[in-house]
Order: structure tokens, then C-alpha cells, then sequence
């Protein structure tokens, strides 16, 4: 039987695979310290393609947020608080949840996530 994090992450996952039916569009992205574990959560709202992001939202925790019920119902009451009709977000953990220019210097490796150090980020998209 799933776990209630199991299943409003499924729910998350079920609104992107709609594909695009409009906008406002949600963009669900998931980041962490390596491609297991989710410490980081960040969804945008974009009222349409002209605006681009207008409003976004980040959640951290540990060891992994795709199994937190709390923050993935949060996720589904922000999204529907901006009554977003289309979703894309990661299918995995798209990179390090320290941001360049922020956490490290601007074209440079965050030297606390080894893990991400040369790497790609091409993870695939839902939606």
C-alpha cells in the first residue's frame, strides 16, 4: 500500500503527464546533494509564457522531500492556490540545491556537492 507521500507525489506526477492544457503553468523541480536524495524543492508559477515565472516557492528538508507528505501537500495547495492547468517538473533530482553566484562563485562547482561536480544535468522532464 502506498504511503500518503507516495501518493500526492503520484498526484503531482499525474497533473504533469496531462501535458499542456493552458496556462497558468506550475514547473516542479527538485534538486539534492546527489541523484538519490531530495533536499531541496522548488515549484514556479507562470501565469503565462509572456510573464514567464512570477511567483515561486522553495521548500528544503532532509533526508529526502519526495517523501514528505507535508511538503507535497503544500506543493498541491500552492499549485491549486494559483489555479495552474498544466504542470512540468523533473523526473529525478535535477542538480545541486546550492545556487551559483549565491552559494559558490558564478561558472564555478559547488564544493559542497561533490556528487554534481562535471556532471549533466539533463534529467527528463513530465508534462
Amino acid at each position: 500500500m502506498p504511503t500518503r507521500a507516495q501518493t500526492l507525489l503520484s498526484r503531482i506526477e499525474d497533473k504533469a503527464r496531462r501535458g499542456n492544457r493552458g496556462d497558468p503553468v506550475g514547473t516542479v523541480a527538485f534538486y539534492g546533494p546527489d541523484d538519490r536524495r531530495a533536499s531541496k524543492l522548488v515549484v514556479g508559477i507562470s501565469p503565462n509564457a509572456s510573464v514567464g515565472v512570477a511567483e515561486t516557492r522553495t521548500w528544503r528538508g532532509d533526508p529526502d522531500l519526495r517523501d514528505d507528505a507535508m511538503v507535497l501537500h503544500e506543493v498541491l495547495e500552492f499549485l491549486n492556490h494559483h489555479g495552474v492547468k498544466s504542470v512540468v517538473m523533473t523526473d529525478g533530482i535535477y542538480g545541486c540545491p546550492h545556487e551559483e553566484g549565491i552559494d559558490y562563485p558564478e561558472g564555478g562547482a559547488c564544493e559542497l556537492c561533490e556528487y554534481w561536480r562535471g556532471r549533466p544535468r539533463d534529467v527528463p522532464l513530465i508534462g
